[in-house]
């Protein structure tokens, strides 16, 4: 993942209504959800849902396909570690030992 792409990414996970979006997204994982599911869910109408959705599938965060006339999202887990490896690629110095904290926590998840 380069620069730009990551600033993409959280530019799109800036917003609350998107955070929200997302981390429903990566509870259901591996599991997709259709769009009457998520406006559901988090009580989003459905216009404004779209919107949403779009600029996280534009961002690289977000997988659809489509099944018959419904879509169904799923998070990019992918996406997401290409992202956590981005701003970690340079921590500590290459002291991981300083790090530990970080790593038990990826460890653990």
């Amino acid at each position: 993942m380069d620069q730009i792409r990551a600033i993409e990414a959280f530019a799109a996970l800036a917003q609350d209504t998107r955070m929200s979006i997302y981390r429903l997204l990566v509870r259901q994982e591996p599991q997709s959800l259709r769009v009457g599911e998520i406006s559901q869910r988090l009580s989003i109408v459905p216009s404004t849902l779209s919107g949403h959705l779009a600029i996280l599938k534009r961002a690289g965060l977000l997988k659809s396909t489509r099944h018959q006339r419904e879509i169904h999202y799923s998070a990019d887990i992918s996406a997401m570690n290409d992202l956590i490896g981005f701003l970690l690629q340079d921590c500590c110095n290459g002291q991981l030992e300083n790090c530990s904290e970080i790593l038990t926590l990826l460890n653990t998840s």
